[in-house]
């Protein structure tokens, strides 16, 4: 039963997988194809070769993230949890999809875990250890610091920004930023693949410790290859219900207000990433930022209705996906035991 339960582990990190680069691959080209800086084939690809390349590199710290992130039981029980987490995870991510809503899949995740742990505790079962230090550390802070850092940073940016194009030629300016956003692009979709692909990995090596198969103290091959392919996978896909929400729904951004935005996302995710091994959303990150550059503006643009409503959204992902998980896990049970 252990290397059934394994197996179908397995295919739902593929599926969370693919559903992260389908609906993230917004964040890195929802802005150059709304200025017209790519168009959406050249911008698609782009962000699938870097997604790629940012989650090979990240398999460098997967043991680490492993390590630090949550502790499962071994066995059916831990891999039921792994199951469950997943599980409700995506069907969020692809309720959140389908109403364009840009949401957090690591939040989701984490939080799926956790209610999975607590269903696994009221049937008697081992739960999931450091759960609470990953929902404040990967949910808590960063749903309430990174925000908040990027769209204030990204509002400020704007000013030296337009200092410094006050004498050039709107035109010039306009093909000067469209310039920049290529590269900002790419850099954010690299960004994106040091993120979560990080966390794709971890939840292989953690499935891999359950059920047996692995010491977690050295991450395999194929489970680096695994996350890069999965989330460019569905990155070559793109989910462009979330791109027009990010493009043309929530603000409106002129070339040079994108790409300070995805400039600074970027500079944001790399520093997390590897600096301060800190996990950050791309999703909250590139989003505040659009917001934040686009409010910097003589004139109002901004839908705060549908901020609103987004926020909320945010801040319900961890529960709605614990909920989801719990119930799933419960039915699961059986096995687990």
């Amino acid at each position: 039963m252990t290397a059934v339960i394994f197996g179908v582990v397995v295919l739902l990190t593929a599926t969370f997988a693919f559903l992260n680069g389908f609906r993230d691959v917004s964040t890195s080209v929802a802005l150059a194809v709304r200025t017209r800086a790519l168009t959406p084939s050249v911008a698609v690809l782009l962000a699938a070769l870097f997604n790629f390349l940012g989650a090979l590199l990240s398999a460098t710290v997967v043991v680490a993230v492993s390590h630090t992130w949550i502790h499962l039981p071994e066995g059916d029980s831990g891999l039921s949890i792994l199951l469950a987490g997943l599980a409700s995870a995506s069907a969020w991510g692809l309720l959140m999809w389908w109403r364009g809503i840009p949401a957090s899949s690591t939040h989701a995740l984490v939080g799926g875990l956790a209610g999975a742990g607590l269903a696994s505790l009221a049937v008697g079962g081992a739960g999931v250890g450091g759960v609470d230090r990953s929902l404040m550390l990967q949910v808590g802070l960063p749903l309430l610091l990174s925000p908040v850092i990027a769209y204030v940073g990204a509002y400020l940016l704007v000013f030296p920004a337009t200092w410094a194009a006050r004498y050039t030629q709107p035109n010039v300016v306009n093909q000067r930023f469209r310039r920049s956003q290529a590269i900002a692009a790419g850099a954010v979709a690299f960004g994106h693949g040091l993120q979560d692909g990080q966390r794709i990995g971890a939840v292989l090596l953690l499935a891999l410790f359950a059920g047996g198969y692995s010491d977690g103290d050295s991450i395999p091959l194929w489970v680096a290859l695994f996350s890069a392919v999965m989330l460019t996978v569905g990155t070559l896909f793109g989910g462009w219900r979330i791109s027009h929400t990010i493009g043309y729904k929530i603000t409106r951004v002129d070339p040079l207000r994108g790409s300070v935005a995805q400039i600074y996302s970027a500079l944001m995710l790399f520093l997390g990433a590897i600096a301060l091994h800190l996990p950050l959303s791309t999703t909250h990150t590139v989003t505040s930022s659009v917001l934040g550059a686009g409010e910097n503006q003589h004139f109002a643009v901004t839908n705060r209705k549908l901020v609103m409503q987004i926020f909320g959204l945010w801040i319900l992902t961890p529960v709605a996906a614990a909920a989801g998980a719990f119930v799933v896990a419960l039915a699961l049970s059986p096995l687990a035991g």
